[in-house]
């Protein structure tokens, strides 16, 4: 999901002021399906609460069930509460050792933040149990998704990233469901682009923030993302030192695919 640091005047929903309770908010990320992250507090009382309208998509428990579940491998947000009401949903989480891999230290030393975020990728896909996990990311229910979302017109190619907008939606689809042979299966990120990488102040990984669709499928399914999302953080270039920095070679194949149903998804 595309998501990037507020640039102009947000409003805070007032289930966060609620939970505030007085103590100082700044909102830090937002994304196209209306979600919101705000930083509360400040010092050892920081932490992070993310908002989803009613009006999105966005299932937070999701999110909440695979967190709980990968706390037990892997360094990811501590759960610390939740809720809804008839506005949103909203989850609260402390904060991860660090700072994006997209905040502007980090966006000035671009080398150091993506062999981070590939060597974090890697470390994630080896820590997490694929035999033990109780989700799914295949290609196979994507597609399926890819499917439902065009015959409720919500498939438009406008929106699409350049490789693709030449394509029609039915010319999309036929693409993506010739799904390549599994290279390694392990449980994937789900949106394993550079901010979801969180960097500690030498420069590694410390841990990975935003799982609401982590689940069990290719390893080329976030590696397709996560290089991409190199140009789009940080400039062209850096594609092979994400891959580098995660152990493999590049898989132009499985690339193509993955970046192709990723533009299919909500």
């Amino acid at each position: 999901m595309i998501a990037s640091a507020p640039t102009g005047a947000v409003g805070v929903p007032a289930a966060v002021r609620e939970y505030a309770a007085g103590a100082a908010i700044v909102p830090v990320w937002q994304n196209v399906a209306g979600g919101l992250t705000f930083a509360v507090g400040s010092g050892a009382d920081r932490r992070f609460v993310k908002f989803v309208p009613a009006t999105s998509d966005v299932d937070l428990g999701q999110e909440i069930v695979r967190l709980d579940w990968a706390a037990a491998y892997h360094p990811v947000p501590r759960l610390l509460g939740h809720g809804a009401d008839e506005t949103g949903a909203w989850l609260v989480t402390a904060p991860l050792v660090g700072e994006s891999a997209v905040s502007e230290r980090w966006k000035a030393d671009p080398r150091t933040a993506v062999c981070a975020i590939g060597a974090g990728l890697r470390a994630l896909h080896e820590a997490l149990p694929a035999d033990d996990c109780p989700f799914s990311w295949s290609a196979e229910q994507r597609v399926a998704i890819a499917h439902d979302l065009a015959e409720q017109g919500r498939q438009d190619p406008a929106r699409w990233f350049a490789p693709h907008t030449g394509l029609s939606v039915a010319e999309a689809l036929t693409r993506v469901g010739d799904v390549p042979p599994v290279d390694r299966l392990v449980v994937c990120h789900g949106d394993a682009c550079a901010p979801n990488t969180v960097l500690d102040a030498r420069g590694r990984w410390s841990g990975h923030v935003d799982l609401g669709a982590l689940g069990v499928a290719d390893r080329w399914a976030d590696l397709a993302v996560a290089t991409w999302s190199t140009e789009w953080n940080y400039g062209p270039g850096l594609a092979d030192t994400l891959l580098e920095a995660y152990g493999v070679a590049a898989d132009r194949e499985r690339i193509d695919y993955y970046r192709l149903l990723w533009d299919l998804g909500p």
